[in-house]
């Protein structure tokens, strides 16, 4: 496998949707027995690209006729290049999708229906309610990996070296501040608290649901003001001042997390994250908790199916990408492979290949645990949420680094808001 090299791609929707009109390769009559070669990538890091790698070689013991030709990105490089692609009309046949794109690529055209493989892709073990975040209109054009919920990870190493007391878990965003800095001054700045976590959008999401808003409403407008972002991240600027880990700091170790590199002992992030985490820190024990809330008692939380599977409308073998695909999201080996490193198998077949043990059953007992904070899932992505994503975290960076102040880049959010929502 190969790494993909980041390009800079200024492609929009208007490109896709030209692309999205070029016709659809077609299939035909599949032949059980015919030598296909499929492209496959994905996002992630070495341990997914293992764990991928080994699902192939399972996959191809019951189907040699298959190959796989495999790549892997992070997570930026990664959607320059299907938008690049997406333009030329050359997507990979199967690809790790994401529901953050679905109406982007779906509604030009560029995702293959798979109800019209039926015959070769089952969705039967999946829940009716996490199938519904990869359809569009009745049409299923993706199937979830797994779930996960937004949570804060624990280096109980370094906890234990500095003799420290770890974040009790779901206090109020105050506490767990002050829980940082008590962190940042007992190891004399050796390790930080934390990571602002004003810079994920997640966490502002958090924010809104416990006051019964959304990022988004149904109609596709934002769900917030400016007054709301503004509150925000001005709450985080005591945290940039000392207590989290400096900007700089984390722009030297990128693309590894400041928890991934051993400079904060806590962070938030998805649920799954604990085995990429483990594998970039070198941690013996890493705990998951669950987050601060901005009202104890809300139902914050919801899980998250963002993580999913697609197949392209161009590729020119749509049966042998959608029997990869039923394989990756429901086999009991891909269970054995991934665990709960692509969140919580979302399919119960794939759940059955499962041994939750170690990290995995960390998983398990995490949503266990949180599960009364766990509310509805908010409304679909809207068309462009990942650049606004995107917008949102560089901003924060900015602000760590003392480049923007909080109202220009309150300003910055909102004006490229309204060139992505119209």
């Amino acid at each position: 496998m190969r790494r993909i090299l980041t390009i800079t791609a200024g492609i929009g929707i208007g490109s896709l949707a030209l692309a999205g009109c070029s016709g659809d390769a077609g299939g035909g009559e599949y032949d059980p027995e015919a030598e296909v070669e499929l492209t496959f990538t994905w996002w992630g890091n070495d341990d997914r690209a293992q764990r991928y790698q080994d699902l192939i070689d399972s996959f191809n013991e019951e189907y040699p006729n298959i190959t796989i030709n495999g790549s892997f990105s992070d997570f930026p490089a990664y959607w320059e290049k299907r938008q690049t692609e997406a333009a030329g009309g050359g997507l990979p046949d199967v690809w790790q999708f994401s529901d953050t794109y679905l109406r982007q690529y779906a509604e030009n055209g560029l995702l293959a229906d798979l109800g019209e493989y039926g015959d070769y892709v089952a969705t039967d073990a999946i829940d009716e309610g996490l199938l519904g975040t990869g359809q569009l209109e009745g049409a299923q054009y993706s199937l979830p990996l797994g779930y996960s919920t937004w949570s804060v990870f624990l280096n109980d190493d370094i906890l234990a070296e500095y003799d420290i007391e770890p974040y009790a878990g779901g206090t109020t965003y105050e506490e767990y501040s002050e829980w940082m800095a008590s962190v940042t001054e007992a190891t004399d700045g050796e390790v930080y608290g934390g990571t602002d976590y004003t810079q994920r959008i997640q966490n502002f999401e958090m924010v809104l649901r416990a006051a019964d808003g959304n990022l988004f409403t149904e109609e596709g407008e934002l769900g917030f003001t400016e007054d709301d972002l503004r509150a925000f991240w001005e709450g985080g600027s005591a945290d940039r001042d000392g207590v989290v880990v400096p900007q700089q700091s984390l722009e030297e170790i990128n693309p590894v997390s400041g928890f991934g590199a051993n400079l904060t002992a806590s962070e938030a992030s998805w649920s799954n994250f604990i085995a990429s985490y483990l594998g970039d820190s070198g941690a013996e024990s890493i705990s998951i908790i669950a987050p601060p809330t901005a009202e104890v008692g809300s139902q914050d939380l919801y899980r998250q199916a963002g993580l999913q599977m697609a197949v392209s409308s161009s590729s020119e073998h749509p049966e042998a990408a959608a029997i990869f695909l039923d394989y990756v999201v429901n086999s009991p080996e891909a269970g054995a492979v991934f665990g709960t490193s692509l969140g919580f198998p979302a399919s119960q077949t794939k759940l059955d290949g499962a041994t939750l043990e170690g990290p995995d059953q960390q998983v398990a007992d995490f949503l266990t645990s949180v599960e009364d904070r766990i509310g509805d899932a908010p409304p679909a992505p809207v068309v462009g949420y990942g650049s606004l994503e995107q917008k949102f975290w560089d901003l924060g960076k900015e602000l760590g680094l003392g480049t923007l102040s909080v109202d220009e880049a309150v300003e910055q959010f909102f004006s490229e808001a309204d060139v992505l929502l119209g």
